[in-house]
């Protein structure tokens, strides 16, 4: 059976509970990012909270397989189960929890990358049940607020004294703590390249980046191949063109926010722990 139809199916169960708002497909079947891997992501949104028996009867009539049962944890209820030899990923959230998420972001600018997934997650999801709560959330996330991109960019142009070090690491054929490195930098050009390009962050760790950087339109050029290249090619050349990277995002970062000064962060990124002489 095809996942979306899949969901919808299962959905419909989740829906005979009175407590439930609404019920929304997100994730890689939503995104149209789907493969052979993966799994079907259900977000869950309640009137009031859920008892452990309201979360454990929609998958006992779907004949499912509990994986995983966690409790109520950072305004989140979370399991995993199979059915039909699909794994299903529920995240439940009170419905005020994710008007609460939608305010602290779109109004405060908290840039907390656990609420922009969440809010991500409603901006591009699919409802299957409860529509009208959630066209009402996505009305209310649907225009990127500057003040939160400045944050971002704020937050995410310090690149850390580490990356200070990664000629002497290089020399040194210190690769894991390179690579460390070298991974903590992408991740922050990514948050700054999805505040430039005005999108809320939708995975933690920056899930599916080849094809978040090849829909996006303001990146450097060949944003994909060549954050690829960083990881997977020769160490030195990798140090180089990460190096061109983050000149050109901090670039295109000062021409959107000109009101934001990145030249010392452009120095500061530019610098490299001297040998001693």
């Amino acid at each position: 059976m095809e996942l979306k139809e899949l969901a919808k199916e299962i959905a419909d169960v989740y829906m005979h509970n009175p407590k439930i708002e609404s019920v929304m497909l997100g994730g890689s079947v939503a995104r149209n990012l789907s493969d052979e891997f993966s799994d079907i992501e259900l977000f869950i949104f309640w009137r009031e909270s859920p008892t452990d028996e309201d979360r454990k009867e929609p998958i006992e009539k779907l004949g499912g397989n509990i994986l995983d049962f966690h409790p109520f944890e950072d305004e989140e209820w979370s399991e995993t189960y199979t059915v039909q030899n699909v794994k299903l990923e529920i995240s439940s959230f009170l419905l005020n929890t994710a008007f609460q998420y939608s305010e602290d972001v779109t109004l405060k600018y908290d840039t907390d990358l656990e609420k922009q997934v969440l809010l991500s997650s409603i901006d591009d999801g699919i409802p299957l049940g409860g529509e009208k709560a959630l066209f009402e959330l996505k009305g209310k996330i649907k225009l990127y607020p500057v003040k939160l991109g400045e944050a971002m960019v704020k937050e995410n142009r310090e690149l850390g004294t580490r990356w200070q070090n990664r000629e002497a690491l290089l020399a040194r054929e210190d690769w894991l703590m390179l690579y460390q490195i070298i991974v903590a930098v992408e991740v922050k050009l990514m948050g700054i390249l999805f505040a430039l390009n005005q999108r809320y962050v939708h995975h933690p760790a920056f899930k599916w980046q080849k094809a978040s950087l090849d829909n996006m339109e303001i990146k450097p050029e060949n944003s994909s191949e060549r954050f690829a290249s960083v990881l997977l090619g020769e160490p030195k050349e990798s140090l180089e063109e990460l190096e061109q990277l983050i000149l050109e995002v901090f670039q295109l970062a000062q021409t959107l926010y000109p009101n934001f000064d990145m030249s010392g962060a452009m120095e500061k990124a530019g610098w490299a722990r001297p040998k001693n002489s």
